[in-house]
């Protein structure tokens, strides 16, 4: 009987999923168990712990960082990867070995031959293909990569008996392009894809050159390096941006892009000047990360359909705001693809441009050649647009020309930087907007808040301290009626807390979700704006139309057991 067939039985999917599951098998070259699997109609661990009672093989799961690089070496790396098989433990000469296809006879063939050849017995246990992936990766640690490097650079330059301390451009240039170097750039930039990282810092300290990754908007120290060879990591990433080499006194800004495991990764480059020497920050513009739709994001309940309906008009202003780094762009991105169809133009200036979508006319300033928000606005005017995204409203006359589109008949999307979402009016009246523009033209305000999202294997529920419990408390009896109607307490009261395990890294995260605040244009607003426009005044009339506050927001989910609530505290302001 094929694995879709026992899942129906077993209640864990559906007759007519199945049915569709069934025929993607039928027309793909692929297993029965990549299809069910890509399909995410499955969970992986269901699936493999059926696939263990069929085979009558035990399943096991398997902490990478476990697993000495000496047990690895009784396979092969190729060999692993072709057969989807590894060790996983080693005791004298009986090998423990992780298969995800230990049926395959061409796999069970293969490690005979290596039994064989390397003079060890062997035991099979089956393995789920994100154990084997995680496995795999211990092949190629960042330590160990880098290391054999290294050790090629010493080897290299002790042949050429050359000085590590180039003094011009052109040796610069050849250092840069050493084998070495170019390898350990590379293997910087893919330990950072692979490890999900969202920038890069190569720093250089009194005596060391130190490679930090961030992870969950966490900085990480991932790796050391001699100090003697900054220089030449540095020139090879300005090659590879087409920055200059021999300005070192100012900072520059560059791009590139590079396939990275098949897919196209881009990354931004920022050098700048320290007293030690240029410190490079590269930001990892990963295309399947960084696009996500409103769910994904955390944007759900009233705040979801304030953001739908204020996107289904045909004209008006939506403005995202927060402090950098807070998933602003990564809003409008999601807006963007749902706008996107056919039948309207749309236009974006943005400094950078941070994901290319298909469909979508982007343009990059560039200040430095005159080319900035003002002159772009206008030029975009004239391309006929339906939908306009700035960048960000930096000045008066950016706010000016923005209003002035949406004023004309435009959906314009951008962002601003103000502490919440009450902030916006007030914020956009001291950059010279007229305070009765702002009812015809400003649709929606938005303002929001990256924390780490709970890993789902692993969290676990906890009874909160006493002055947390009555801080929830508080914020849940401030929830507006409709909000309260719908969330549902466990009593006692709990809240989740991280764990840690294999999937997660022993994080106990896994992955970031926004946490919001959606300010609407009503007709009380429009009143308060053209009496007393103050954020005291608007807060009541957010509190009369339903906002929830982001920290309500981030309470709600921690209650789900999405986030936790020091996660919520840590970006949430206090009233």
């Amino acid at each position: 009987m094929s694995f879709v067939n026992q899942l129906v039985q077993k209640g864990l999917l559906s007759q007519e999923k199945a049915t569709s599951l069934e025929f993607e098998i039928k027309q793909s070259n692929k297993r029965e168990e990549e299809v069910i699997l890509e399909s995410g109609l499955v969970q992986e661990i269901d699936l493999f712990t059926l696939k263990s009672e069929n085979l009558k093989i035990p399943l096991r799961e398997v902490l990478a960082e476990k697993v000495p690089l000496k047990t690895l070496e009784s396979i092969p790396e190729e060999t692993a990867k072709y057969y989807q098989m590894i060790p996983i433990q080693k005791v004298d000469k009986s090998l423990e070995v992780g298969m995800v296809y230990p049926e395959d006879l061409k796999a069970q063939e293969a490690l005979k031959f290596l039994s064989r050849q390397g003079d060890f017995n062997y035991k099979v246990f089956l393995i789920t293909p994100t154990t084997f992936k995680n496995l795999l990766r211990q092949y190629r640690t960042l330590k160990r990569e880098v290391g054999i490097a290294l050790e090629e650079l010493e080897t290299e330059l002790k042949e050429e008996k050359v000085k590590m301390q180039p003094s011009t451009a052109a040796e610069f240039e050849r250092m840069a392009e050493e084998a070495p170097i170019t390898k350990i750039v590379a293997v910087i930039l893919r330990h950072a894809v692979e490890g999900n990282a969202s920038d890069i810092h190569i720093e250089p300290t009194r005596e060391k050159l130190r490679i930090r990754f961030r992870s969950l908007g966490i900085l990480h120290s991932s790796i050391f390096l001699p100090l003697r060879i900054h220089p030449a990591i540095v020139a090879r990433v300005k090659i590879v941006s087409s920055l200059k080499i021999d300005e070192t006194r100012m900072p520059q800004d560059g791009r590139f892009s590079t396939k990275i495991n098949g897919k196209s990764i881009d990354f931004r480059v920022s050098t700048f000047p320290t007293t030690l020497g240029e410190k490079v920050a590269i930001r990892v513009l990963d295309p399947t990360v960084g696009l996500k739709t409103f769910e994904e994001l955390g944007l759900e309940g009233g705040n979801l359909e304030a953001v739908k309906k204020a996107i289904s008009k045909p004209y008006g202003l939506i403005l995202a705001t927060g402090p950098t780094g807070c998933g602003k762009t990564t809003t409008l991105y999601a807006v963007l693809q749902l706008l996107n169809k056919e039948g309207v133009n749309i236009v974006t200036l943005e400094d950078p441009v941070e994901y290319f979508i298909e469909g979508i006319n982007q343009s990059q300033v560039r200040p430095e050649i005159g080319y900035d928000f003002p002159i772009g606005l206008r030029h975009i005017l004239r391309q006929d647009p339906d939908i306009i995204m700035v960048g960000e409203v930096r000045d008066e006359e950016t706010a000016a020309l923005t209003i002035h589109a949406a004023l004309t008949g435009h959906i314009v999307l951008s962002t601003l930087h103000t502490s919440n979402a009450l902030g916006v009016i007030p914020r956009l009246i001291d950059m010279g907007v007229k305070p009765y523009l702002l009812p015809p033209t400003l649709q929606l305000a938005l303002a929001q808040r990256l924390v780490r999202r709970l890993c789902d294997n692993c969290k676990k529920r906890v009874k909160p301290k006493a002055e947390i419990r009555d801080m929830i408390l508080k914020e849940l009896d401030d929830l507006p009626a409709a909000a309260k109607n719908e969330i549902k307490i466990s009593k006692p009261l709990s809240v989740f807390a991280p764990v840690g395990c294999n999937k997660c890294n022993n994080t106990g995260f896994s992955g970031r979700i926004a946490v919001f605040e959606v300010l609407s244009m009503t007709e009380e607003l429009a009143d308060v704006i053209s009496k007393t426009p103050s954020e005291v005044m608007i807060g009541k009339e957010a509190k009369r139309q339903g906002m929830i506050t982001m920290k309500q927001d981030g309470i709600l989910k921690a209650l789900r057991g999405i986030t936790t609530i020091e996660e919520v505290l840590t970006v949430a302001e206090e009233k």
